[in-house]
């Protein structure tokens, strides 16, 4: 916990205000304006900034090193930044603590596991492997609730169970699909039911915690709604909680919880965003895997949910909300033969807790066997996210939670999944005939401007991918770091020339600073996801300095 505090104060607070060093094989931090100097040791210093760290905090006090523990550090931290903005935020040091509570929950309840069984469930085990979570978010792990209720719903504890069934009078559901196979995936839960019934799938701890509404209540007294009980075949938890799996299609429910910065709730405009992109962007997506066949996007082409009459007559939105449901492309409809899907975030993670991790995939240990890795991935992963903003005017939110390394046998990258359209959006210039026919509560979300979406597309894609992959290879091999980073602007430079190196792509090489998202200014200010700000990092792309760092290295 200690560490992802450091991560968040020297991207976003100490780094920006030039208040950090890295001096004698440790970093040095100072909290100007609480008046703290903090270090720690590294084991590894980052050409981004990005440093690993090893062993505890410590402060500087009565002209000697003191240890400092996560609480006291997250008490310095809501300190400096309630001295720096001005802004006061009482549930902030809860959230740290909720936070470590469910990373101390995950640690002490982990089941053993043996190597797994199959492609599926080597998949979902790469779902479940992510202990600590985002190391530049101050509460990662932060949930509502007490930690142990989340048991047994929680990726980390390698969570499946049934989902709970109700059978809701027909003029009672609300949905839209846009592919015949998306309704029949939530019908094939329980196919018998009451004539004049249709099946509503729903998440036990959502059910558990709208059971009580009012409306609900009512409907199940008149019979509106029956609670058949959980029933079929388990689902299990993914890393993003709510997204549930049982090996064939995802299913995204609402969660009344907050994970990080936000409650995990389908809002209305979500649900009926998923089933519009699915629908509008059918040809950009089919061009896009027909030019880079080592790629895929996972549409969402249907939602169903309760659409109880409030007291205006219009559906409850507690319940309309609360209640949806997005049903999500399954692996079998999108993965290449002979393949196995991980997920990014597994494969990338700073720590190697799961058979996913890239320490596991590059059994060997060889430094060229790994730079021939990572040219591969670099080669899936770039040009269709690339080609989706300039060709399509489609944002894409490929960060590590959002991407799923697909590997052959040996594993060496053969394709790359792209999920989540929550997060996909829409340049108005190239869309401004399908954000017209939807109607503006639906419009407004789904678009950025083409300079917000070029930050989210960079963000995404360099910052919180490419580099975090980019330090776990580097983690194995060291000396290899400015190496690594040329790679990448290898890639992006062959890209860019065959584009006619766009302005933006060009700033990009030049080694321009790099939009990094600001996790912890957003937390604080308790702004929505969609309204979170970015820092700007120094960027490890500008060619000399790849030649400066890669000739002092020699």
């Amino acid at each position: 916990m200690a560490h992802t505090l450091l991560n968040c104060l020297l991207r976003e607070v100490t780094g920006p205000e030039h208040q950090s060093v890295v001096s004698g094989g440790r970093l040095l931090l100072r909290l100007p304006r609480r008046g703290v100097l903090l270090r720690v040791a590294l084991r590894r210093t980052s050409l981004f900034g990005a440093h690993r760290f090893t062993g505890p905090v410590s402060e500087q006090r009565d002209g000697g090193w003191s240890v400092v523990d996560w609480r006291q550090l997250a008490a310095y931290t809501h300190d400096e930044l309630w001295l720096r903005t001005g802004v006061r935020n009482e549930e902030f040091l809860e959230q740290i603590a909720s936070s470590h509570a469910a990373i101390a929950s995950a640690l002490a309840a982990r089941p053993g596991s043996g190597a797994p069984d199959g492609p599926v469930s080597a998949y979902v085990a790469s779902e479940q492997a992510l202990l600590f979570g985002h190391r530049f978010h101050p509460t990662p792990k932060a949930r509502t609730g007490d930690p142990r209720s989340w048991a047994a719903y929680a990726p980390e504890a390698r969570a499946a169970f049934p989902l709970r069934h109700l059978a809701v009078r027909s003029e009672l559901i609300a949905e839209e699909s846009a592919a015949p196979w998306a309704a029949a995936a939530l019908d094939r839960q329980r196919p018998e039911l009451p004539d004049g019934y249709r099946l509503l799938p729903a998440h036990p701890w959502q059910y558990e915690t709208l059971r009580g509404h009012p409306a609900l209540r009512a409907a199940l007294d008149r019979g509106d709604v029956l609670d058949l009980g959980p029933g079929g075949a388990p689902f299990a938890a993914t890393a993003s909680v709510r997204t549930l799996y049982d090996g064939d299609t995802f299913l995204k429910f609402s969660l009344n919880v907050r994970i990080t910065n936000c409650v995990r709730k389908n809002s209305s405009y979500e649900l009926r965003g998923a089933v519009a992109l699915s629908r509008a962007l059918a040809p950009a997506l089919g061009d896009l895997a027909a030019r880079f066949p080592g790629s895929a996007v996972l549409r969402e082409p249907a939602y169903r949910t309760l659409a109880l009459p409030g007291p205006d007559g219009t559906p409850d939105r507690a319940l309309f909300e609360g209640f949806g449901v997005i049903v999500r492309e399954g692996l079998p409809r999108r993965l290449a033969p002979g393949t196995t899907a991980l997920l990014a975030a597994a494969v990338a993670d700073e720590y190697p807790t799961g058979a996913a991790h890239i320490s596991r995939l590059l059994r060997d240990g060889d430094a060229a066997h790994a730079l021939a890795w990572w040219s591969a991935y670099l080669d899936l992963l770039l040009p269709p996210v690339l080609a989706a903003y300039f060709d399509h005017g489609l944002v894409l939110e490929p960060h590590l939670q959002n991407v799923l390394v697909c590997v052959d046998p040996d594993g060496m990258p053969a394709q790359v999944l792209f999920r989540d359209l929550e997060g996909t959006k829409l340049v108005p210039e190239h869309h401004a005939d399908t954000l017209a026919a939807l109607p503006a509560e639906v419009a407004g979300p789904l678009a950025y401007d083409a300079q917000r979406g070029w930050d989210r597309v960079v963000y995404c894609l360099l910052v919180n991918h490419v580099a975090e992959l980019l330090a776990a290879l580097a983690d194995l091999h060291p000396g290899a770091e400015a190496t690594l980073w040329a790679r990448v602007r290898a890639a992006l430079q062959a890209y860019a020339d065959r584009l006619g190196c766009p302005p933006r792509l060009a700033a990009l090489l030049a080694g321009v600073p790099l939009p990094a998202k600001a996790n912890l200014l957003t937390r604080w200010e308790r702004r929505a996801d969609r309204d979170a700000g970015y820092v700007r990092l120094p960027s490890p792309l500008a060619e000399d300095l790849l030649h400066d760092t890669a000739g002092s290295a020699r």
